[in-house]
């Protein structure tokens, strides 16, 4: 099914499909922080990724809890965007020799999945909203606070050294 796929004809099939998606992308984090985690030197990097993992593993389980409410199977789509995401960060990671660069190229890719985050995540709140699903949108505003503080951290973290470090 396509984004704007015949098979979405209401708002509520719209929040669906999103919901899926991010679950997707979410499931395919899972999958990819472990390599990030791997190739980070910088210990505070590596330890915000770790803690990272921890935090995505609940927002699966929280994404489940919204599919369980709102009475639809929790299951993903495809999402070529976070593919795309994830393998370009797979793919700088992989051509850097530096370590220093490496930990500023990987902080550039989490931030990068943490925006695609955000975006689904603050979509999908005010559609919830929309379609009188308060219940929803507090179990996902949670998922979207966690990203947001996230790429806070990462922001952080690269402006007070990585970025320096990676520059010298």
């Amino acid at each position: 099914m396509g984004f704007f796929s015949k098979d979405i004809k209401t708002m509520d099939d719209l929040f669906v499909h999103t919901l899926r998606d991010i679950y997707y992308a979410e499931k395919q984090i899972l999958k990819n922080l472990p390599k990030m985690i791997d190739k980070a030197t910088n210990r505070e990097l590596k330890q915000g990724f770790e803690k990272h993992l921890t935090e995505t593993e609940g927002h699966v389980t929280r994404l489940e809890q919204v599919f369980e409410m709102h009475g639809v199977e929790a299951k993903g789509v495809n999402c070529p965007a976070i593919d795309g995401i994830l393998k370009e960060a797979d793919e700088i990671a992989g051509e850097v020799d530096d370590e220093r660069v490496l930990d500023a190229a990987l902080i550039a890719a989490g931030q990068a999945v943490e925006h695609y985050e955000i975006t689904r995540y603050g979509t999908l709140v005010a559609w919830a909203k929309e379609l009188g699903r308060s219940d929803c949108a507090a179990v996902l505003q949670k998922n979207l606070d966690e990203e947001k503080a996230t790429d806070k951290k990462l922001t952080d973290l690269a402006a007070s050294r990585v970025n320096l470090q990676a520059a010298e």
